[in-house]
């Protein structure tokens, strides 16, 4: 029998319409394995996998009210607040990541934004890892007009700022902030000149279609598609208003993870948040649709993640490598 037909690609202006990329994540699961290993292979090496780490550096008591957020101050999760991070600290971490293979080491920080008092002590801690000859890369929330240069002028290499979900859906996550609030810090970040990390979560509740609308907004960012596109499966924190969402079948994620790769052709597709919840098959499939990148370290910021042990062990057993260190 013929194989399903393809989805269209997006002719002319190049974006993508929200009706072609819930098609894809309709289609039968080896069709769409299969298309999204053609694209992957195009543009990378599907045996590599990029490495980086994720810290903490400002822990909780954060303003905004982000349903799935351990950090919040709004949500009772047992999380003391803390003040940000010694730049000791942050080298020893960094020196750490370095040792385990990491490539990039991204610095997290749970404020709405970045207060001008303390940009010169986030420039140091970027220029920290800068000398460990590790990329640097920060999520310390919104950004005003100007801190988006500072920062590239300290040196840092990427900004995540998470679209979380689709703009329909956005309100059943947060209220502290608006979608626009979210779009205008990534234009921000890429009118710097800094690589733009953005992408969403799975499992709050969201439908097919609301996914489709998530991937139609990163496909479509002006003036490109974000360079790091991060997928977190929900970890669901006791104490934060989604901590009874229903579980998401994993080959969802899955569907996920392909239609990115299909829809952001060079960029790196990250395994992020949740991946304790995925077992090793689940997470070759992933490997198979086209995700490049995970996050190594016990913890992602405050929610779990699997051993770098781990990881290095799983890879060895597929038969696949880390992304060389002198490539980008």
């Amino acid at each position: 029998m013929p194989r399903p037909a393809q989805p269209a690609a997006p002719a002319g202006t190049g974006r993508w319409k929200v009706e072609q990329i819930e098609a894809l994540l309709n289609l039968p699961f080896p069709e769409l394995m299969w298309q999204a290993q053609q694209v992957h292979r195009q543009h990378f090496n599907a045996n590599e996998v990029d490495f980086s780490s994720l810290l903490s550096v400002k822990t909780g008591g954060c303003p905004e009210n982000c349903g799935y957020c351990s950090q919040s101050a709004h949500h009772d999760t047992g999380l003391k607040a803390s003040k940000l991070m010694e730049a000791d600290q942050v080298r020893q971490a960094a020196r750490a990541a370095k040792a385990s293979g990491a490539q990039r080491f991204c610095m997290g920080a749970a404020w709405r934004g970045i207060k001008e008092r303390d940009m010169p002590a986030i420039a140091e801690l970027i220029h920290i890892v800068k000398q460990e000859g590790l990329q640097a890369c920060a999520t310390m929330g919104m950004l005003e007009p100007g801190q988006a240069e500072q920062l590239k002028a300290a040196g840092l290499d990427y900004y995540n700022h998470n679209l979380d979900c689709s703009p329909g859906f956005y309100g059943n996550v947060v209220s502290t902030r608006s979608y626009e609030d979210r779009l205008q810090t990534l234009r921000r970040v890429r009118e710097a000149g800094i690589n733009v990390c953005s992408g969403g979560i799975i499992g709050m509740g969201e439908t097919r279609r609301q996914r489709a609308e998530l991937i139609e907004q990163l496909a479509n960012l002006w003036p490109q598609y974000p360079d790091s596109v991060p997928i977190n499966n929900l970890v669901k924190v006791p104490g934060t208003p989604l901590e009874n969402a229903p579980d998401v079948d994993p080959f969802e994620f899955v569907r996920m993870i392909a239609v990115a790769r299909i829809t952001m052709p060079r960029a790196r597709i990250r395994l992020a948040a949740g991946r304790r919840q995925l077992d090793d098959g689940m997470q070759t499939l992933c490997f198979l649709a086209g995700a490049n990148s995970i996050f190594l370290g016990e913890k992602l910021l405050t929610t779990p993640n699997p051993d770098a042990d781990d990881d290095h062990r799983l890879l060895k057993r597929l038969g696949m490598r880390a992304t060389d260190a002198g490539r980008p």
